[in-house]
C-alpha cells in the first residue's frame, strides 16, 4: 500500500489529521514528507503496525496515547494511560500563574495533581529561578512526571507523593507564593465521561464526586494554611462551576477572587489572594 493511498482512506471517528499522525509514527517521518513522498510504498511489517494502530483509533483510543506524546505550552511532553492528556484550555492557567510570577523571580510554587508534570514543568521552564513542587497521589503519574523533567532538562522541578496538601504536610511547614492545581472536576455521572475517548483516560483524574467539587472543595479550604501573606491560589474547573468555585473561594476568605475565560469564552480558571 503507498501512503498517498492511506492518506486517502475516510474512516469512521478517524479524522485526516490522525491518519497523517499514526502513519508519520509508523514511519518515523513528518507529515510534511508524507505529503511529499506519496508514492512510497508501506512494508508489510509497516503495514500491519498502521492497521494495529488504526483499529485502536477507530474505537477511540486517543490519538497521544497511540503516539506516546502530546505538545502543551510548545513543549512536548510524554503520555501514557496513566495520566491526564494536556488540553489547550489548561495553558490558561499556565499563563495566568506566569503573569503573576513575573515579579516573584525566587518565588516558591505548588502544582498539586501534576498528572504528567505538563503544568509544572511548563512553569519551570519559562521560569528556570523559582522552585516548583509537582505533587500527585499516583506513583504512576508521578514517574511519568519525572520522565518529562528529564527529557525536557528541567531542574527547578521537584516530585512528592501525596494526596493533595498531604505530599508537602512535613514537620518543617513550607509555604508557598503560588499554588495552583487542574484537579477532577468532572461530576460522576456526566454523559462526556463516555464521548471523546474520555473513558481511555485515568477517572481518578477526571471525576470528583457528583457535581465535580468533592476536590476543588478540598483544595481551596485548605490553600491558605501553605500561602504567604499576598499568595495566590488558581484552579481551573469546568465550565459550568464558575458560581459553585467562587462561593468556595470567598468562603474560605480569598480576596480579589477573579474568573478567567478560556478561548471559546467558557469560564476556566478562578483565582483569589490569601492576606
Amino acid at each position: 500500500m503507498k501512503v498517498g493511498r492511506v492518506l486517502g482512506k475516510t474512516l469512521p471517528n478517524v479524522e485526516a489529521i490522525d491518519l497523517e499522525l499514526l502513519l508519520s509514527k509508523v514511519l518515523n517521518v513528518t507529515r510534511a514528507n508524507l505529503k511529499a513522498y506519496p508514492e512510497r510504498e508501506l512494508s508489510s511489517n509497516e503495514e500491519f503496525e498502521f492497521t494495529r494502530l488504526l483499529e485502536r483509533r477507530s474505537k477511540g483510543e486517543p490519538v497521544a496515547y497511540l503516539l506516546g506524546h502530546k505538545e502543551f505550552w510548545s513543549l512536548d511532553f510524554l503520555v501514557t494511560p496513566d495520566v491526564l492528556i494536556p488540553r489547550p484550555d489548561t495553558e490558561l492557567l499556565v499563563e495566568m500563574a506566569l503573569e503573576r510570577l513575573q515579579s516573584l523571580p525566587q518565588a516558591r510554587v505548588l502544582d498539586l495533581g501534576t498528572g504528567c508534570g505538563a503544568i509544572a514543568l511548563s512553569i519551570g521552564h519559562a521560569m528556570p529561578n523559582i522552585t516548583v513542587i509537582a505533587t500527585d497521589a499516583s506513583a504512576d503519574a508521578l514517574q511519568v512526571a519525572k520522565l518529562n523533567a528529564k527529557h525536557l532538562k528541567i531542574t527547578n522541578v521537584e516530585f512528592a507523593l501525596g494526596n493533595w496538601f498531604a505530599a508537602v504536610a512535613t514537620t518543617q511547614h513550607v509555604l508557598f507564593d503560588v499554588i495552583l492545581s487542574n484537579p477532577p472536576y468532572v461530576a460522576k455521572f456526566d454523559p462526556h465521561l463516555t464521548q471523546d475517548g474520555l473513558n481511555y483516560e485515568p477517572k481518578r483524574a477526571l471525576v470528583a464526586g457528583l457535581e465535580g467539587m468533592d476536590d476543588l472543595q478540598v483544595i481551596i479550604s485548605n490553600a491558605s494554611s501553605y500561602l504567604f501573606s499576598g499568595g495566590q491560589l488558581l484552579v481551573e474547573h469546568g465550565y459550568d462551576q464558575e458560581a459553585l468555585v467562587k462561593a468556595e473561594f470567598i468562603k474560605a476568605g480569598f480576596k480579589e477572587v477573579t474568573v478567567y475565560k478560556d478561548l471559546a469564552g467558557n469560564s476556566r480558571v478562578t483565582t483569589g489572594v490569601w492576606y
